[in-house]
């Protein structure tokens, strides 16, 4: 592309976008939030470092805030507890004792950690595939390239192509988005205030939600209609 086509394409996307600000709308435009990203649990390896973390965080909380720094903790366990409750409970005790906390077998006079997950179903279409960072940085590049250097963009597009090939095989590494997802949220309180508290959200595979399913109550009916 020479430089007088590329700033031919550049003044035609400023005046598109001129005209599109200019433009009104009966209900709001849909927009991407920016580009993030989110772990997915896929093994009790990862509800292991899920447990480390927590345990460093709820720690360096009470720590900063000066709440609760000699009193000894109490790990509850949820009501109703599912595969990944229970595993986790045992996680979290071992990596605070292992930080030098005293951890209590009983609630008495401990500040009680509790937590609790909630499993969210999506099921509206999921990309599997979203540009990542190498893409997109590639890209922008290329765009500067190509508008200083005439006659190279075959060697750009080579890159641009390289580049989106490591974020697909970034992507496909991963498994890509699923349509489960778990919140988990860990909490810390004393006379009716929160002293630390923090939730994560974790992609979770299809095939593993029974694991965070919480165990039917007695009082469950079944309807079928």
């Amino acid at each position: 592309m020479s430089t007088t086509s590329a700033l031919r394409w550049t003044a035609v996307v400023v005046a598109l976008a001129g005209l599109t600000a200019c433009a009104s709308s009966p209900i709001p435009t849909a927009q991407n939030f920016e580009l993030t990203s989110q772990y997915k649990v896929r093994s009790a390896g990862h509800w292991d470092l899920l447990a480390r973390d927590v345990a460093a965080q709820t720690l360096d909380t009470l720590q900063r805030s000066g709440e609760g720094a000699g009193r000894p903790l109490y790990v509850a366990l949820p009501e109703r507890a599912s595969a990944f409750d229970r595993a986790f409970r045992d996680l979290l005790i071992t990596k605070l004792v292992r930080s030098g906390r005293v951890v209590n077998t009983e609630p008495g006079q401990a500040l009680e950690v509790s937590y609790q997950t909630q499993v969210v179903r999506h099921n509206s279409h999921r990309p599997h595939h979203i540009p990542g960072q190498l893409t997109m940085l590639t890209a922008g590049l290329y765009a500067i390239y190509g508008l200083h250097h005439e006659h190279r963009d075959v060697k750009a597009a080579g890159g641009l192509g390289l580049a989106l090939l490591a974020d697909y095989l970034a992507s496909e590494n991963s498994g890509g988005p699923t349509h489960t997802e778990m919140i988990l949220t860990t909490t810390v309180a004393s006379g009716g205030r929160y002293l630390a508290r923090k939730t994560d959200v974790y992609y979770v595979e299809e095939p593993d939600i029974g694991l965070f399913a919480r165990a039917p109550g007695r009082d469950m009916k079944v309807v079928s209609e």
